[in-house]
């Protein structure tokens, strides 16, 4: 059975992640408020702003802005897309 958190994301209750998804004291704090699903959405962002913003995730530059944009989407007021992002369709 998974474990239950209160998620941050998506304002309630939901199965929590089975495992810590980010090192250090962010990693954690997910870990205790956010749900799998909710890290499912942060997934498709984080892949939507590496390619949209073309980030090397060699580089430490981008990897420190993917991570305030993980913060913000989770903590803050959410992370934007570009202002030129367009969806793809489905």
């Amino acid at each position: 059975m998974a474990n239950k958190v209160v998620c941050v994301k998506l304002n309630k209750e939901a199965d929590g992640l089975a495992n810590q998804p980010y090192p250090g004291v962010l990693g954690k704090r997910i870990l205790e408020n956010v749900s799998q699903e909710a890290w499912n959405m942060w997934l498709s962002h984080q892949t939507m702003l590496i390619n949209e913003y073309r980030l090397s995730l060699m580089e430490a530059k981008s990897r420190k802005f993917l991570e305030e944009e993980m913060e913000k989407f989770f903590f803050g007021d959410g992370s934007d897309a570009p202002a030129d992002y367009v969806p793809p369709e489905n």
